[in-house]
């Protein structure tokens, strides 16, 4: 058995919502200093519905093919719903990650809830 799926080589050779949005509405960095990845998320936020969303990674395949998928996932969906995405879901849409890889997914999650967070407390003022 290979030891990534064909979806996540695809989305690390292909990364999806690369980038950084100047103007962002949130913004959540997070990093694995064990493993040496680190993700950063940019959220758009219109009308509680997140239109835009763009990453930054220094990481392994997994790392990035983990933010990649992770922002295909909440674009043009509500905050809500963004804010219930899981690094179970992450994994499963990659069609799995090895084990010792599941921390990618972990960082995602993380990253996108943060930037929501961000986001919230932004609104909050």
């Amino acid at each position: 058995m290979a030891l990534y799926s064909e979806k996540v080589m695809d989305h690390f050779l292909h990364p999806r919502n690369v980038g950084v949005i100047e103007d962002a509405d949130g913004v959540g960095e997070v990093g694995n200093a064990k493993c040496g990845d680190i993700m950063k998320i940019y959220l758009k936020i219109d009308n509680d519905i997140i239109t835009d969303v763009k990453f930054e990674t220094f990481g392994c395949g997994s790392a990035i093919a983990s933010s990649s998928m992770a922002t295909e996932m909440i674009k043009g969906k509500p905050v809500s719903e963004a804010l219930e995405l899981t690094n179970k879901a992450v994994a499963e849409a990659l069609d799995g990650l090895p084990a010792h890889k599941m921390h990618c997914s972990v960082l995602a999650e993380e990253a996108i809830k943060n930037a929501l967070e961000d986001y919230q407390s932004k609104q909050n003022k």
